[in-house]
């Protein structure tokens, strides 16, 4: 049973953060070590950030956060709205005003891809269960495509062949 504790969810909520930031950070350790070509260094971040996910994964359900998956796709759209209707288009005017390119580019395909992650939410909630095409994530934006990749990127012009296809 989830913890209702006030103080309790807090420090859950805390840790989720922290321990999804690891993970997150981890890998990307773990991608400029085989670079470097230091795999050992490589395949450690790698175990830390599966380890940091388990952790994660963990807090987040004792505080409650994992409900069944209709929710969990409400809560989804919900998440994406936010992002490409609120928050990427504030952090953009920031960075603009900033004259911070890397940012504008980044908070900019990073908006362009939650628009597409939110429609494909409510597509899964509208028929969860149906039988799943292939689906693509593009490496540079986070772009997701369904039955096969693009060519060419819609967000950020990348050929097919950064896509990774999602098992």
């Amino acid at each position: 049973m989830p913890s209702t504790d006030p103080k309790v969810l807090e420090d859950l909520r805390d840790a989720f953060a922290g321990e999804s930031q690891a993970n997150r950070k981890y890998l990307a350790y773990a991608k400029k070590a085989e670079q470097e070509k230091m795999p050992y260094a490589a395949k450690i971040f790698r175990a830390a950030a599966e380890a940091e996910t388990i952790h994660a994964h963990t807090h987040f359900r004792n505080m409650g956060g994992v409900k069944d998956t209709k929710s969990n796709l409400e809560d989804a759209i919900n998440g994406e709205t936010y992002e490409f209707t609120k928050m990427y288009p504030a952090m953009l005017e920031d960075a603009k005003a900033a004259n911070d390119s890397l940012a504008v580019t980044g908070f900019h395909m990073a908006n362009e891809a939650e628009k597409v992650h939110g429609a494909l939410f409510q597509k899964a909630l509208a028929n969860p269960a149906q039988e799943p095409p292939k689906i693509f994530v593009c490496k540079v934006c986070g772009h997701v495509a369904e039955g096969e990749a693009p060519e060419i990127c819609p967000i950020c012009g990348a050929k097919r062949q950064v896509y990774l296809e999602i098992q």
